[in-house]
């Protein structure tokens, strides 16, 4: 959904430099430690050999784990995987609409220039992507072969960042695609760069208010930006957003099916153990449903989206 600068902004008060701690609105109780981070999304695809294919030949990362009907993806030159893919053969396609849970993933590149090579390879190989320019980080779109959403994004510098009041100013807005490929120089793309991460996650939920109760108050993220129509974002450690939710799947939404290509889970990272057995008393004070899996807690949002909760 794309809403500019001036849809949102227009007639606000003058916008501010978003400094450290003048943004952003936290939850009541408990907080997510800044160090928070993303991890790994797991994926149900309908085909394997066709998904790996297409990881490795669009987004440009490599194989580093397989077994069975399961592939581990990871940035070149790092062990570190992003994304698994588990086949069920013979899974539809997600549809473009109608579907709660994954709306994108989204890979975070180290560096603009790294952003600019990824979208000359894909005018290369004649992929099609969306694109938005964010304010706070320009992004491209895609879709993966079983139709789940990705984008591949670079943040602007920290002390570009603007806000109105306490509120992050984000919009979609065009990109300057011929900038950003003079930013990019003569080096060619050769796959995703090592500093490659899961910059954020965002999710189709049924409603904000109870998106919001779950989010901010359960599991503690700060909410940086209300404003976008029908959209919450939320972040730790004053980051522009590791979560996106919005009400765009439509008002008759339902969960995606067993026999869908769909997300599985996705993973918040936190510094201590300490900090995971906060979430969890938060969530068992909530009655959320959650449960361990080792060290691991596993929840799950109003909606059966699932989040893993570990130490990094």
């Amino acid at each position: 959904m794309g809403v500019g600068t001036d849809d949102l902004f227009g007639g606000a008060p003058p916008a501010e430099p978003a400094t450290p701690g003048s943004y952003g609105e936290p939850p009541r109780g408990r907080r997510l430690p800044e160090a928070t981070r993303l991890g790994p999304v797991r994926l149900a695809v309908a085909d394997l050999a066709r998904s790996t294919d297409w990881y490795q030949r669009v987004l440009g990362l490599r194989i580093v784990e397989r077994a069975g009907a399961t592939a581990r993806l990871a940035p070149q030159h790092s062990d570190r995987w992003l994304v698994e893919l588990n086949e069920l053969p013979g899974a539809r396609a997600a549809p473009r609409r109608g579907r709660l849970g994954l709306f994108h993933f989204a890979i975070l590149l180290p560096d603009r220039p790294s952003l600019g090579r990824f979208v000359r390879h894909l005018h290369h190989i004649g992929a099609p992507a969306g694109a938005g320019d964010h304010l706070v980080s320009e992004a491209f779109y895609l879709q993966d072969p079983d139709n789940l959403g990705i984008e591949v994004y670079a943040d602007r510098p920290r002390d570009t960042w603007r806000r109105v009041g306490r509120e992050l100013m984000m919009a979609t807005d065009p990109v300057d695609v011929h900038d950003l490929l003079e930013e990019a120089g003569s080096e060619s793309w050769s796959g995703m760069p090592p500093g490659t991460t899961m910059g954020h996650v965002h999710l189709h939920v049924g409603d904000i208010p109870r998106a919001d109760e779950f989010y901010a108050e359960t599991i503690g993220f700060d909410r940086t930006v209300r404003r976008y129509p029908g959209a919450l974002f939320l972040s730790a450690g004053g980051y522009h957003h590791h979560l996106g939710t919005n009400t765009w799947a439509g008002p008759d939404a339902k969960p995606a099916g067993e026999d869908e290509a769909r997300l599985l889970e996705w993973t918040i990272e936190l510094p201590r153990e300490a900090d995971v057995d906060a979430v969890a008393a938060s969530l068992t004070k909530a009655k959320a449903p959650a449960r361990r899996d080792g060290a691991d807690l596993i929840a799950s949002d109003p909606w059966g989206t699932t989040a893993r909760i570990r130490t990094a």
